[in-house]
């Protein structure tokens, strides 16, 4: 059961791109303290609902709600400043920038330098690797520092919803299972996770609740614990054990 107050909400959410619909009116809750996974195939919405979030994308139809703000039609600039977060697909880091430099750039929001102080020793504190490699070049850093690396600056502007797009992609299982640890205790700590994956086994692991998107529409949704059992929502929709 699903207790916290409800910190996102998206309703009827449409989005095309040309003649392509590639979400088809879908609703989904973001309660605060959660980790919420949306998962599904590739094609199946889940990168096109995180961007519309953050607003990097425009949406066609619908709304998002944070909090009791109508952040739909927000530039990107100001979804960030007002507590929305995104690690991207595939890592995106300033390959030529240091780690400090990027670290930075993910505070560009942040105004007070002690809160960038501590925001700075948060993330050390969860990736000790990215302190001992700061004043390296992040084309430098193996991919799964550099995975470390996209969410520590999504983390740097304070969010109080880190959005990860795809944060095992490519990466070795051992990495992949200290990124999830990395995610939980983000969450423990106080931010709420909305988290896009492929690979349901372990996301269903340490999220509270998912959706499980098919061609832009929510197919099944529910408390992680229970579809992390359902045979068929892994069999039919995610095609992994």
């Amino acid at each position: 059961m699903r207790k916290n107050k409800t910190l996102l909400k998206i309703e009827n959410l449409v989005v095309r791109y040309g003649a392509v619909e590639a979400l088809k009116g879908i609703n989904m809750e973001v309660n605060e303290g959660e980790i919420v996974a949306i998962l599904g195939a590739n094609g199946a919405g889940k990168t096109s609902t995180l961007r519309t979030i953050s607003g990097l994308v425009e949406s066609s139809g619908g709304s998002i709600v944070l909090g009791d703000q109508d952040i739909t039609k927000t530039e990107a600039e100001k979804i960030s400043a007002m507590g929305i977060g995104q690690s991207p697909e595939g890592r995106q880091v300033f390959r030529d920038f240091t780690v400090e430099e990027n670290l930075k750039i993910g505070a560009f929001t942040i105004k007070d330098k002690a809160q960038i102080e501590s925001n700075f020793n948060r993330v050390y504190g969860y990736f000790p690797v990215l302190k001992e490699r700061k004043n390296q070049s992040a084309s430098t850093l193996s991919g799964g520092e550099q995975q470390m690396l996209a969410i520590a600056r999504a983390l740097m502007g304070s969010p109080k919803i880190l959005l990860l797009d795809e944060p095992s992609l490519g990466l070795a299982p051992l990495i992949v299972q200290d990124i999830m640890d990395i995610v939980k205790e983000i969450k423990q700590e106080g931010t709420t996770v909305i988290i896009v994956e492929q690979n349901a086994a372990q996301t269903l692991k340490i999220a509270d609740y998912a959706y499980v998107l098919e061609l832009g529409q929510v197919k099944m949704h529910g408390e992680a614990s229970k579809l992390k059992n359902d045979p068929h929502l892994i069999e039919a929709y995610l095609g992994a054990h």
